[in-house]
């Protein structure tokens, strides 16, 4: 056997070099692999002793098959598993002794020992076969085969690899998930199987010749037609196996889809429900204190109240408004945003001395903490002053008259974290996981006043999301509550893009 076969082997040209071959075909794995069984099932079936050559692609369960057959007919059958040689000597020596010697090795039964690949798959498999190295040809390792020679029946599955085209980086991405075709012949005809026979002992390593019989490299025998017209049948019936399991997996696609889309359209109905709720109640009291303005025996003092009570209305009529107009903008323009390096020392101390005159009033005493040293954070675009708003907004609002609230911030690992504390009513822990929900308002049994539109904490967590931040609470009834907004660091971005 030649110990240098000429270096543009092809099993695969070889195959198609015969007159009258076979026409290829492009298939996917699962089709092929489908071939495979079905060349197994009928010698099971008709419990046919052969000769195989293979030569599989990676995994268990391409193995599986022959295993399956070799458990059905017992040892008698003859397997002779090619594998490509390593391109360099050092390293299969390195590998193999790395490695114990294969089972087949250790038991005394025909082999020879060295390095193949999927070394560790083979030195667990229950299957009993003879490793044959093949010299290591560009070609060959882009090919596989499954060849059956029997007194009865020979035939051969042969599948091609074609090299991938060049691609730009952005197209592998959108093309990541198909799967490669492989251009494979299928037939029983004795002259290109003999022709493919010709090829392996040309590509045989010759340190492997001795374990090799040479009438097991000759297809002496023609396929009977009732056996191939089993064969067609078994891969009718397994192609039809593979149809439903396809039908199977896409009803189940459709069925979950489906289910998505309903629980998106309840979610939809009752966003509306609760939009119309939220509507409907500034709207009835603005009608009630007009009819209350009508009356004619009013008092000035009354008046006044109602008038007042209209103009509160009005406002909760536009902060819902507002809310809802900017929820619909990050609805669809979230993942469109950029994001934006900030400095916290640059938004916090404006914003809270906006609120000073309102907790001045209220006798609370509003503080932060925010050293210029911090470093700078991710935000969407414009949106980091939103966020803090929202959240002392929220403080100062809950909190009574001579209450605290402080605002601080330092580094915590690989972020900034942002805190939020007041001494205010505080949220009851059942109530905590629902606080970020669509105009949910904490119940507290104070003033209907201080329910505002139960948009702002879902706009900030939503804003987070956006910019890989993150909100948690901590809160207990009566005791207060702090509100912890975690903030990217643009530190961490820096050092994770010089790792990479």
């Amino acid at each position: 056997m030649n110990d240098s076969p000429r270096q543009d082997l092809s099993f695969y040209q070889l195959a198609l070099g015969v007159e009258a071959s076979p026409q290829p075909l492009p298939l996917n794995p699962a089709t092929l692999l489908s071939l495979v069984r079905s060349q197994i099932d009928l010698l099971i079936e008709q419990q046919i002793v052969a000769t195989f050559w293979v030569k599989l692609p990676p995994g268990k369960i391409w193995r599986t098959e022959l295993v399956r057959y070799q458990s059905s007919l017992g040892a008698s059958a003859t397997i002779y598993n090619c594998q490509v040689g390593e391109r360099r000597i050092s390293k299969s020596k390195e590998v193999e002794n790395l490695s114990p010697p294969p089972r087949s090795v250790q038991s005394g039964s025909r082999s020879h020992p060295g390095q193949w690949e999927n070394m560790q798959e083979e030195l667990t498999s229950p299957l009993h076969d003879i490793r044959v190295q093949l010299l290591p040809q560009r070609q060959i390792r882009r090919e596989y085969f499954l060849l059956v020679l029997s007194p009865q029946f020979c035939s051969l599955i042969l599948a091609h690899r074609p090299l991938k085209r060049r691609q730009t980086q952005v197209f592998k991405k959108v093309n990541s998930k198909k799967t490669s075709s492989l251009l494979t012949i299928t037939t029983t005809e004795g002259k290109v199987v003999q022709q493919v026979l010709n090829g392996i002992k040309q590509a045989i390593n010759l340190e492997f010749s001795s374990v090799i019989k040479p009438t097991d490299l000759i297809c002496s025998s023609i396929s009977k037609p009732a056996i191939i017209n089993q064969l067609l049948i078994k891969q009718l019936q397994r192609q039809d196996e593979i149809s439903r399991q396809n039908k199977t997996v896409q009803i189940n696609k459709m069925q979950q889809q489906n289910q998505k889309l309903r629980h998106q359209d309840q979610l939809k109905d009752k966003y509306l429900s609760n939009v119309c709720q939220e509507m409907r109640t500034p709207l009835t009291h603005m009608k009630t204190a007009l009819s209350l303005l009508n009356s004619p025996t009013l008092k000035p003092p009354q008046r006044q109240r109602y008038l007042q009570m209209l103009n509160n209305q009005c406002d909760r009529q536009s902060t819902l408004i507002t809310g809802l107009l900017d929820m619909v903008d990050l609805e669809h323009n979230l993942d469109k945003t950029t994001l934006e390096l900030v400095n916290l020392a640059d938004v916090v101390p404006g914003v809270v001395s906006t609120y000073q005159p309102v907790a001045k009033e209220k006798g609370i005493t509003l503080a932060y903490i925010v050293s210029t040293e911090l470093p700078l954070v991710w935000s969407v675009v414009g949106r980091l002053r939103q966020i803090v708003i929202n959240l002392l907004h929220n403080s100062v609002k809950f909190t009574p008259n001579g209450g605290q609230v402080l605002v601080k911030a330092h580094v915590r690992g690989d972020y900034v974290q942002l805190e939020f504390r007041d001494t205010g009513i505080g949220i009851a822990e059942s109530e905590i996981p629902k606080i970020f929900d669509c105009f949910y308002r904490v119940r507290s049994g104070v003033s209907e006043d201080l329910g505002g539109a139960g948009l702002g904490l879902t706009i900030v967590k939503r804003l987070l999301w956006r910019c890989g931040g993150s909100i948690y609470v901590k809160s207990k009834p009566d005791e207060g509550s702090t509100f912890i907004v975690q903030l990217v660091s643009a530190r961490n971005i820096t050092q994770a893009i010089a790792t990479e």
